[in-house]
């Protein structure tokens, strides 16, 4: 069997009303579906996040697919040299969500041929479901804690919210109202995205925990791996590492520096499935638990990272996804996606085990054709009263 060719669909699907703002400013999410061809009429699905715009990833499967084509699906890891030292992508230490979009397509003919479900592939069944976190937008703290009350009422337990791009005490006064609206039996995650110093993390995250905080994520600067290690332990909510861990090569050395107690790891900002895997399975070594950060991802995507995550013992936290935000999705039977108690089931059919609703497809691409500019990065009127730097 060989790859004949990849066809690339951009898709706009919306976010519920109530969420168009969210995001900086985006009327929903773009992603790009691919279609991976060969010469036995087989045909693997992946998906790609519009990041960091749908121009660049297609751009990026036109320059990759000449590398692709002629290749075995089945010949994963030759594809991916080929891509990143052919494509020169090793070199200038970067990737690419297309690329961890073939290679997901890859596995999913793997797992069609062979008639098995990808978490069989990748080690069988730890769990049969996966759990997820309930994203909550900024709003005013009685709005957040209604929309905390609805996800729970929904079955979610976990609850993230980004902070550090207000006041601190706004920020605090948002956590003590979702705590208030969820009881004591939920968790409370924030998220500062490297916003604070450390001086300033210590004082916020200890004001934050008289309300019960499950993980503070990001709260400094990434590339400072000896300062998140002395903030870690000088705080008492366990600190969940993103922007320090986005590919495996992050991770080892968020390991030796000692900086995290959790670790956010991504296929599609680590080129693909294996090595979700691998940097599960390294910091699992290192007695690291490990959840899934997402760039923001459509039904192939999520259920993709599903069988891994399923298949991998440390994956022990709500990961990351956007239930709470998207009205709709592109796969048959499943769309908005069916989360259970905030999970989502693993499939059981061959390869991903999900198919296309070609008429959702058909109209999420011209939605995407007509308004591909009301769905991109940009700032909001909202966004733009915010201020940038709050005093601290």
């Amino acid at each position: 069997m060989r790859i004949t060719g990849l066809r690339a669909t951009p898709v706009a699907v919306p976010f519920v009303e109530d969420e168009i703002w969210a995001f900086g400013g985006r009327r929903g999410m773009v992603s790009i579906l691919l279609e991976m061809d060969t010469d036995e009429g087989m045909v693997g699905l992946g998906e790609a996040a519009a990041y960091p715009s749908a121009d660049i990833v297609l751009a990026v499967f036109k320059s990759i697919e000449p590398l692709v084509i002629g290749e075995s699906p089945f010949d994963i890891e030759r594809i991916m040299k080929r891509v990143n030292i052919i494509g020169t992508w090793h070199h200038v230490k970067s990737t690419s969500t297309a690329i961890a979009a073939v290679e997901m397509a890859c596995w999913d003919i793997v797992g069609k041929v062979s008639g098995q479900p990808l978490v069989n592939l990748f080690g069988g069944r730890v769990r049969d479901e996966v759990e997820f976190f309930y994203y909550l937008s900024h709003k005013p703290a009685s709005e957040m804690a209604d929309d905390a009350a609805k996800g729970y009422a929904e079955g979610f337990r976990t609850f993230y919210i980004k902070v550090g791009s207000m006041e601190p005490s706004q920020d605090i006064e948002r956590v003590e109202a979702i705590r208030a609206s969820t009881g004591p039996d939920a968790k409370i995650r924030v998220d500062a995205n490297e916003a604070w110093s450390a001086a300033a993390a210590i004082r916020i995250v200890g004001e934050m925990e008289r309300f019960g905080l499950e993980l503070v994520e990001q709260p400094i600067s990434g590339r400072n791996l000896a300062e998140m290690a002395y903030l870690r332990g000088r705080i008492n909510t366990p600190l969940l590492a993103n922007e320090a861990s986005w590919t495996r090569y992050d991770q080892l050395e968020l390991i030796k520096a000692g900086a995290a107690d959790v670790v956010s790891v991504d296929n599609q900002m680590d080129g693909g499935l294996l090595n979700l895997k691998r940097g599960a399975g390294m910091c699992e070594v290192a007695g690291l638990p490990v959840l899934k950060h997402s760039l923001g991802e459509l039904g192939v995507a999520a259920y993709a990272a599903v069988h891994v995550m399923a298949s991998t013992p440390n994956f022990i936290y709500a990961n990351q996804g956007y239930g709470s935000f998207l009205a709709d999705d592109i796969i048959a039977d499943a769309s908005p996606l069916p989360y259970k108690n905030g999970c989502l089931a693993v499939p059981e059919k061959p390869g991903i085990g999900i198919e296309l609703d070609t008429e959702r497809v058909a109209k999420y691409a011209e939605l995407y054709e007509s308004e591909a500019e009301n769905f991109s990065f940009h700032e909001s009127e909202k966004i733009a009263s915010t201020p940038l730097m709050p005093k601290r």
